[in-house]
């Protein structure tokens, strides 16, 4: 019984001495990543910048716009005008607006719908895309641009022509792919030039992606 006693006794400085260690190392391990997170998101932000000049000038912008969303609101426009002025060509030289056929401006509507809401949905996931590809040198991004526009223009064209079956499906996809493979590297150029870190204004975004839109619409129209 003595010695018992006597080695619980004996052993209590060891436990109580013990606590004290145990908490100062899992503080040192929690300030440890601490500070290797903080590094880490130091690091991160100015892999963002060219400059600090650039850094200070992104903390002005007003309105602005992740690669993502950008490309998420390019490809609505893209999806919406671009389809628009392609079927009012056709209709145009086929009468449809001094004949019976008007029942095909419907199909044409639903068609428009379908491809502006595939080219908002996509763009998102091919904004994180090309924000890898703004990291590489130029010539590697122009490189793959138009491989990636024509992937996009293929997905967003064929998805709308599925509405007039395989005919339809396939000719959209071509349409798509030239539309997809010349918009996206122009785009992507200027905004490359334009954004400050990852992000662009949207006083800057508007008349890029209007202005492309446009061009694109005015070519089919035979303005």
């Amino acid at each position: 019984m003595e010695y018992g006693n006597t080695r619980r006794i004996t052993n209590q400085p060891n436990l109580i001495s013990a606590k004290p260690q145990d908490s100062f190392r899992q503080f040192s391990q929690a300030r440890l990543a601490t500070l290797i997170s903080i590094n880490k998101e130091t690091a991160y932000e100015n892999s963002l910048y060219k400059s600090t000049k650039e850094k200070e000038e992104a903390t002005f912008l007003k309105n602005p716009l992740s690669v993502e969303s950008a490309l998420s609101y390019f490809g609505l426009l893209i999806g919406t005008i671009t389809p628009t002025a392609i079927f009012t060509r056709f209709s145009i030289d086929a009468k449809i607006f001094q004949g019976e056929d008007l029942w095909i401006l419907g199909i044409f509507a639903i068609v428009n719908l379908i491809t502006a809401i595939v080219g908002f949905v996509s763009g998102k996931h091919i904004g994180k895309l090309v924000a890898e590809l703004e990291k590489k040198s130029w010539s590697t991004m122009m490189l793959a641009l138009p491989l990636v526009g024509v992937f996009w223009g293929i997905l967003t064209g064929g998805a709308g022509g599925v509405i007039v079956l395989v005919v339809g499906a396939f000719l959209g996809a071509v349409i798509g792919a030239a539309v997809g493979g010349v918009v996206l590297p122009t785009f992507v150029l200027f905004h490359r030039l334009l954004k400050r870190g990852d992000l662009i204004d949207r006083k800057h975004f508007l008349p890029l992606a209007f202005g492309i839109t446009f061009v694109i619409s005015a070519f089919f129209l035979g303005l």
